[in-house]
């Protein structure tokens, strides 16, 4: 009998170590086994319609995971398969195959910052920008900018001015954001300035509407980036517009010809035939020419009352101008903007 029992102990402590051992194996095998890059990291992209066979091809693809049987093994012994969430997603050298399936698995996901500035020109460059940096494709975003009921119910505004409804800023995002969520934070944004009280003194002080207040505000933008002369500015806008003139606002021209940067137009910029040409079309162009931030927006909501119909930038470019209530004045201080243009050499 106590033959047995040492024989039983015997097998049970062999038994014992061959599991030991096993265990040790598979454990090496498959949850210590790390990827081995040429570089620090790699992102991986998991776009929404991902399965976890669409994941094992992207690792094998990328080399970050090149045999892939051990991987595939652990991923659907950690239900990987089941609990997929899209995104980009940072593998860094040394990384187990435990490690990467987490960082899916749990959303560990690596945010992406959007920059939205003076840099994006229009409608269509925005939409190209975010179809770059996200999974959202321009399909997506020109059908919901284009649609006036959508624009009108989530920003006040239609398909002319829904450039209006980007405030600049820098946003982070996840890759995989879908087209509800990313119109919320454009919302979060925009209506972080534009609360039902700003919108109502807009809307009575300028007696615009909120589209066109955004259109002003962003040529008196363009105009200047001083404060207190961007009041004075929209204040000659608004007075033109009340008056019935044409406003003959050069970064309309800027805008209208597509010739970024210049530091002067010409006559030949104003031959464009194009609604953005406010020296042959009268009033507010259809939209705004630019990103319009909250100074430029509060500038021309809070415009100086005064009688100046003209005004021309000063030839030091500094931002600042001189205004004028005549024509004959503003020619004045125009020729003596060119000449010294043309000495300084500016084109």
């Amino acid at each position: 009998m106590a033959k047995k029992r040492k024989i039983s102990s015997y097998i049970f402590l062999i038994l014992t170590i061959l599991i030991g051992i096993g265990g040790y194996w598979a454990y090496v095998t498959f949850y210590k086994t790390s990827v081995k890059l040429n570089k620090d990291y790699e992102f991986i992209y998991i776009q929404s319609a991902y399965d976890l066979n669409d994941i094992i091809y992207e690792l094998k693809e990328k080399n970050i995971v090149p045999e892939t049987e051990k991987f595939e093994w652990l991923a659907k012994r950690m239900d990987l398969d089941k609990n997929i969430h899209p995104g980009k997603y940072r593998i860094i050298n040394g990384m187990t195959h435990r490690q990467i399936i987490n960082l899916i698995k749990y959303n560990k996901e690596e945010k992406v910052k959007l920059t939205f500035n003076s840099q994006i020109h229009d409608l269509n460059e925005f939409i190209a920008y975010v179809d770059d940096k996200l999974e959202l494709n321009e399909e997506l975003l020109e059908d919901y900018f284009e649609d006036p009921k959508k624009l009108d119910r989530d920003f006040n505004l239609d398909e002319a001015t829904a450039f209006g409804a980007i405030y600049p800023e820098t946003y982070e995002l996840s890759w995989a954001i879908t087209l509800p969520d990313f119109i919320n934070e454009l919302k979060k944004s925009y209506y972080e300035f534009w609360t039902d009280e700003k919108i109502k003194r807009a809307k009575k002080n300028t007696k615009l509407s909120l589209g066109e207040v955004i259109a002003l505000a962003s040529i008196v933008q363009s105009e200047s980036y001083i404060s207190d002369e961007q009041q004075k500015i929209a204040g000659v806008y608004l007075n033109r517009i009340n008056k019935g003139m044409f406003l003959q606002a050069d970064p309309t021209l800027v805008f209208a010809n597509k010739i970024w940067g210049v530091q002067r137009v010409y006559d030949k910029d104003k031959d464009i035939d194009s609604p953005y040409n406010t020296y042959r079309y009268k009033g507010l162009p259809p939209g705004p020419i630019c990103l319009v931030g909250s100074q430029a927006l509060n500038n021309v909501i809070e415009y100086n009352k005064h009688n100046f119909l003209f005004f021309c930038a000063k030839p030091e470019l500094n931002g600042y101008s001189n205004f004028s209530e005549t024509y004959e004045q503003h020619e004045k201080y125009a020729k003596v903007y060119q000449k010294t243009m043309n000495k300084k050499g500016v084109k």
